[in-house]
Parts: structure tokens; C-alpha cells; sequence
């Protein structure tokens, strides 16, 4: 078969089981860039000069379903007001593009959404500081329509530790193991990508439901601490979740890991945070970058880490979430939303059968958000919402 002919199986295989990416930071790019001016950023029109991500990219690239972060940053004194202005992001862009984008709170809607040729909308939060430790909160936040709950982001939380902070409680303190415990009753998902390895351990021992890591490679392939442990991919197994792959070169690419180190340093002395994406912090990027190239992972880079992670927690528990407008740089090959045929091809020339890609794409998230769903029916059959507090638990 040739590299033509891989491309367009890729795409007659996206036609039926098209990705479902587990994050993309469109809502945040939006605030940043326009403060939700979405005529400013119409995303019915080419923004490839802004973002990542537009309606024809994302048609482009096979994508059928997709969890929108409602991320806000852990700095934010307002956390969760900013929170739910970022789900009223994503709510006024399903409604403002019906005929492309469907709502979705259920594995059910993902799959009417794709019958109907829509692409399925879902939200996940990012970082439990969006809870502000609240229980009640959090089940406001599934009210609303968030699906999967991040644990922490960058920095810890009073309950969890995160991948890139100093250790605080150690894993998860008793109220983290409540929060877990709330999100398998009320059915959001437990997302493990940004925590600290003690904490995927932890959550993993807590949660009655099936986890997902949204947006983490695996570390035995590039050694950064925001990657899964083999011995935690070993786990998904048995817990029933699933890893989905992150294209961020500086998790992905062992090389880019000591310049991304520098290039943060850089941001941070031009005043800027280091994941800033505005135009003048990118212009900052641009200028280091000029002066000290940065190290370039391509596709096959990716690739690599699926063929890892397929082995550690094999076919059944991998999948895709791209983190596409939270990152400054993306993979030669996977450079926007429209790039994800490029990334099944490359796995079609490695020996992938087809029903192996369709339980990476599709069939993978389907079926975890659907036993999340059943988990959540049986624990609200024998219990109630939860009223604890962290003082209550953690003193």
C-alpha cells in the first residue's frame, strides 16, 4: 500500500469510526485571544491564522466527537465563576454552529451525534481548583454538563498532587478519595493526565468506575513526569479505562523537554506566563526559537508512544486527545485538527488492523463513558450525595 493509499484508508476509516479527542483548549483560546467575541474568532471561517481548530479543520481531520476543556488557570483568584464562563463558551458555540456541533452528555448522544453526522460535544474541566473543594459544586459543574473532571492541573490542589508541583498530601488525602468517590456517583469521569504518578495510583485504588487519562503519553517513551508509569498503564486493564495520547511535543519528545525547560524560563522573564498563547506571548516564543531552534517531533513520534502504550495497557484502553489550542507547538504532521488521518496512516504502515484503529478512534471513549454511566446508576441505587468537606476529612 502506498503512503497515497494509507492516507486515504485513514480517512474511509475516520468516515465511520471518527476520533473522539479527549481535549482541546478552544474555550481558553477564545477568552484569551478575543474574551468570547466568537464573530471575532468565527470558527465557520479559516482561523488557522489564530488557532488550531476551526469547523472545516475539524471535518478535515475525522473528528467526531470532542471533549472541550473548560480549563481555567490555578492562579485564577475567581476559579470557578471563570469555570463557568468557559462552559457558557462552549454552550453558545454548539448553539451558534448546530449544523456541525451536537451536544453530548451521554455515550448514547455520542453515538446519535455521529449518526447524524454532527460532532459530538462533551466538556471536561481541568483541575479540580474549578470545584473550589466542594462536593456540591462539583455535582453543579455535572449538572451543567461536564463529563470528566481533571484532577489537578500544574499545581497541586489541597486534596491531590499534581505531576508538576512539590509533593503536597502525598497522593490523594481523604477528600480527594471523596471527590473520586462523588464523580463515580454522579458519572464524571476521572481524568488522571497532569497528576502526580502517587496520585494516578491513588485514584486508581479509590474509583469504582473506569479513569481516563485525556491528554498523557507514556514516560517509558519520553520521561517527563505529566506521563503515565508503565505500571499504571498495566493497571487500565482491570480498571477498565483508558490513556488517551497527547501530541505536545514536550511529552512526547525527549529532546524537547530541556528546550521547553529554557523556553519557559524565557516567557517567565518577558513577564508572560509560560502557557500563555496570546499574540505578544507568542511573538516572545517565536523570537527564542529563532535563536535556539527547537527540537521538532513528527508524527511517528506519537506513533511511538501508542505502539508503547498499546502494549503496556493494550488495544482496548488507548486513545487520542490532542490538546490542540493549549499548546504553543504542535508535531510536524499533526499541526491543527485537520492532522489525525496523517496519525492513523502512520499507524497503518506499522501493521494496525482497522479494528484495532476503530477501538483507538471511537470505540475506546464510547464504551468508557458508557460504564461510567452504569457505575454512576448503580452507587446512586445504594447511596446519596455526599455533604463531606476537607475540613471534615482532612482536619
Amino acid at each position: 500500500m502506498t503512503a497515497v493509499d494509507r492516507l486515504e484508508t485513514a480517512r474511509e476509516l475516520l468516515r465511520e469510526f471518527p476520533v473522539v479527542d479527549g481535549h482541546n483548549d478552544l474555550p481558553w483560546a477564545l477568552r484569551e485571544q478575543v474574551r468570547y467575541d466568537l464573530d471575532a474568532r468565527d470558527i465557520a471561517t479559516d482561523q488557522s491564522a489564530h488557532l488550531h481548530t476551526d469547523l472545516a479543520r475539524l471535518r478535515a481531520g475525522g473528528v467526531g466527537a470532542q471533549y472541550w476543556s473548560v480549563y481555567v488557570r490555578s492562579d485564577l483568584p475567581d476559579a470557578v465563576p471563570a469555570t463557568l464562563e468557559q462552559i457558557d463558551c462552549v454552550r453558545q458555540l454548539i448553539a451558534r454552529y448546530p449544523q456541525t456541533l451536537a451536544p453530548a452528555l451521554t455515550a448514547a448522544d455520542m453515538e446519535a451525534a455521529r449518526s447524524r453526522g454532527r460532532i459530538a460535544s462533551l466538556m471536561g474541566a481541568e483541575g479540580g481548583h474549578s470545584i473550589a473543594n466542594s462536593l456540591a459544586t462539583l455535582r453543579a459543574l455535572y449538572a451543567l454538563g461536564v463529563r470528566y473532571m481533571t484532577l489537578t492541573h500544574n499545581d497541586n490542589v489541597d486534596w491531590a498532587d499534581s505531576a508538576t508541583d512539590e509533593p503536597g498530601v502525598g497522593g490523594l488525602s481523604a477528600f480527594g478519595r471523596a471527590v473520586v468517590r462523588e464523580m463515580n456517583r454522579e458519572g464524571m469521569l476521572v481524568d488522571l493526565s497532569h497528576v502526580a504518578a502517587t496520585t494516578m495510583r491513588d485514584a486508581l485504588d479509590a474509583s469504582e468506575a473506569p479513569v481516563i487519562f485525556s491528554h498523557s503519553s507514556a514516560r517509558a517513551v519520553c520521561d517527563h513526569p505529566r506521563n503515565i508509569p508503565d505500571d499504571v498503564l498495566e493497571r487500565l486493564p482491570s480498571n477498565g479505562g483508558m490513556a488517551m495520547v497527547t501530541f505536545v511535543p514536550k511529552f512526547v519528545l525527549q529532546a524537547a523537554v530541556d528546550w521547553t525547560a529554557a523556553a519557559d524560563e524565557n516567557m517567565r522573564e518577558h513577564g508572560f506566563h509560560h502557557l500563555a498563547t496570546t499574540p505578544e506571548a507568542m511573538k516572545v516564543h517565536r523570537a527564542f526559537e529563532e535563536r535556539t531552534p527547537r527540537p521538532v517531533a513528527t508524527v511517528s513520534t506519537v506513533a511511538d508512544h501508542l505502539d508503547h502504550m498499546r502494549e503496556a495497557a493494550g488495544v482496548d484502553h488507548i486513545g487520542i486527545g490532542g490538546d490542540y489550542d493549549g499548546t504553543a507547538f504542535t508535531p510536524d504532521g499533526l499541526s491543527d485538527v485537520s492532522g489525525y488521518p496523517n496519525l492513523i496512516a502512520e499507524l497503518l504502515e506499522r501493521g494496525w488492523s482497522k479494528p484495532d484503529l476503530a477501538k483507538l478512534t471511537w470505540q475506546n471513549a464510547v464504551r468508557v463513558l458508557g460504564a461510567a454511566e452504569d457505575v454512576a446508576r448503580g452507587l446512586q441505587a445504594t447511596r446519596g450525595p455526599s455533604n463531606a468537606t476537607i475540613e471534615s476529612l482532612d482536619g
